[in-house]
C-alpha cells in the first residue's frame, strides 16, 4: 500500500508543507498539532490546560474522520515550551486517555510554530 493523505474540517488546516496525517499501511501519523482553533485558524491563547484541550481536540477531530478515537493512539509525543507545564498538560491528557494510555514522550524545547506553547504529534493504529 502506498501512503495516502488524510485532510478534514474537524482540524486545523496546515500552516505550512506537509499533511494533516498520512496514512500508511495499518498506521496513521498525525501532524503535530498546536493549538489552533479550526473554524477560525487562529491561536487558542490562555492558560496551558485550555491549550493542551484545543490541541487534543483536534486530534481528536483528525482521528474521527478516519472513523478512529483516542483509543487508537499508539505513541505520542508531547513538545514544551515551558517543560514546568508538565503537571497541568498531564491533567488534561489524561481525561483523553483515562485507560490503557500510549506510548509517550514529553520534550522541552525552545519555541514552536506560531509561538505556541504546546505541540503533539501522535501516531494510531488502523
Amino acid at each position: 500500500m502506498k501512503k495516502k493523505v488524510m485532510q478534514t474540517e474537524k482540524a486545523p488546516r496546515a500552516i505550512g508543507p506537509y499533511s494533516q496525517a498520512i496514512r500508511a499501511e495499518n498506521f496513521l501519523f498525525l501532524s503535530g498539532q498546536i493549538p489552533l482553533d479550526p473554524k477560525t485558524g487562529e491561536l487558542v491563547r490562555g492558560d496551558i490546560r485550555q491549550q493542551t484541550q484545543q490541541v487534543l481536540e483536534n486530534i481528536k477531530g483528525v482521528l474521527e474522520s478516519q472513523k478512529l478515537g483516542m483509543e487508537d493512539v499508539v505513541k505520542v509525543t508531547i513538545f514544551l515550551k515551558n517543560i514546568g507545564d508538565f503537571n497541568q498538560v498531564n491533567e488534561v491528557y489524561g481525561t483523553y486517555f483515562p485507560s490503557f494510555p500510549p506510548a509517550r514522550s514529553t520534550i522541552g524545547v525552545a519555541a514552536l510554530p506560531r509561538d505556541a506553547d504546546i505541540e503533539i504529534e501522535t501516531i494510531a493504529l488502523i
